[in-house]
Parts: C-alpha cells; structure tokens; sequence
C-alpha cells in the first residue's frame, strides 16, 4: 500500500489517505471547530505564525491548521485538475 503524501506547508507531510476534508479557515464554524479541537488537544498547527489559510480534517479527529490555500492543496492531491 502506497501512501502519497501531501506537502501542507513549511516542511510539514500529511498522508492523504488519512485527510476527510479541506476547508477554508474564514467561517465562524470553521472557528469554533478550531477552538473545539483546541480544548480536546486535537489541534496541529503548522501554519508557523502565518495566517491560517486551510484547515485540514483527519480520520483521526486531529484538526491541522495549514498557512496554504485549500485550493492549492487540492491541486497537490490532484494535479490533473
């Protein structure tokens, strides 16, 4: 089984098997799932001190703070699109 891993920033790897969902950082939902994961000790950042542009959703419940665009994210995953 070959796992390819996705580039998040900042020298920073995340198999893509195990990524649910990519979203934008801008919503008040996407806030408070920040802050749920926060008090849960679910929260990764790796947006070294940068904006958080993305948030990436694992299988695992872990919530990853990425400082890249979704969309550029999912062009790592897919670059065919």
């Amino acid at each position: 089984m070959d796992i390819e891993p996705l580039n998040i920033g900042f020298g920073n790897i995340v198999p893509v098997n195990r990524i649910v969902s990519i979203v934008s950082a801008d919503s008040a939902p996407t806030k408070r799932l920040i802050q749920e994961a926060r008090e849960r000790n679910m929260l990764i950042d790796v947006t070294s001190g940068r904006k958080t542009r993305s948030i990436i959703i694992a299988d695992s419940d872990h919530v990853i703070l990425s400082a890249i665009q979704p969309d550029t994210l999912g062009e790592r995953i897919d670059p065919a699109e």
